[in-house]
């Protein structure tokens, strides 16, 4: 089990850190390069990487929201021309600027249909 080491120097949170010439981990201390060789032999890396589309997420009662910016685009569910739009609220690192309209009408969320059938988000 992981538990805090502090550095035996200056009492600052030790890190682990990798030494490849040694092959071992290390814990390191940021302010004065202390450094105390880890007990632990086991070194787990955990790389995330999740590729998901923009989703529209929750669009109740925005087409009655004022602080939303409107536009004239035309709902292809009942064809009123007035929708609030925002922006992917998304925290990616290659996050493109993808805009959801909600029809003020009938409540429907949608997508600009400009937009090239595989770049746009599920909704």
């Amino acid at each position: 089990m992981s538990s805090l080491h502090f550095c035996s120097e200056c009492n600052n949170l030790l890190y682990p850190k990798a030494d490849p010439g040694r092959r071992i981990m290390v814990y390191a201390c940021r302010i004065c390069n202390e450094e105390e060789i880890g007990e632990n032999k086991c070194v787990y890396r955990n790389d995330l990487l999740t590729v998901t589309k923009e989703q529209v997420g929750v669009t109740n009662d925005l087409g009655m929201d004022p602080t939303l910016a409107h536009s004239n685009i035309s709902c292809p569910h009942c064809g009123h021309d007035d929708a609030v739009f925002y922006q992917d609220q998304s925290k990616r690192k290659e996050t493109r600027m993808i805009l959801f309209f909600v029809c003020t009408k009938c409540n429907h969320s949608f997508t600009d249909s400009s937009l090239p059938q595989d770049s746009r988000p599920d909704t």
